[in-house]
């Protein structure tokens, strides 16, 4: 079972590897910048919450072979 500290963990190490010029729009949220999403996520405020969901449940995603599946599909179609 992984430590809430070591999803953070993961959650900024995935953050750190994002485009720096881009902003990534977190739903009703906003618009926020690399870093501006890295300082939220360390904070495990709201905003920060929220991408650790997102990050997480798009890694169960990978894990469980759902986005490939649906990837795969959508090219044979």
């Amino acid at each position: 079972m992984e430590t809430e500290q070591e999803i953070i963990d993961l959650v900024v190490a995935r953050l750190q590897n994002l485009p720096s010029n881009k902003d990534i729009s977190v739903g009703s949220s906003g618009e926020f910048t690399k870093s501006e999403l890295i300082e939220h996520v360390k904070k495990a405020d709201d905003v920060g919450k929220k991408m650790i969901a997102i990050e997480m449940d798009f890694l169960r995603s990978m894990k469980d072979g759902i986005f490939y599946e649906q990837h795969s599909i959508s090219n044979n179609a």
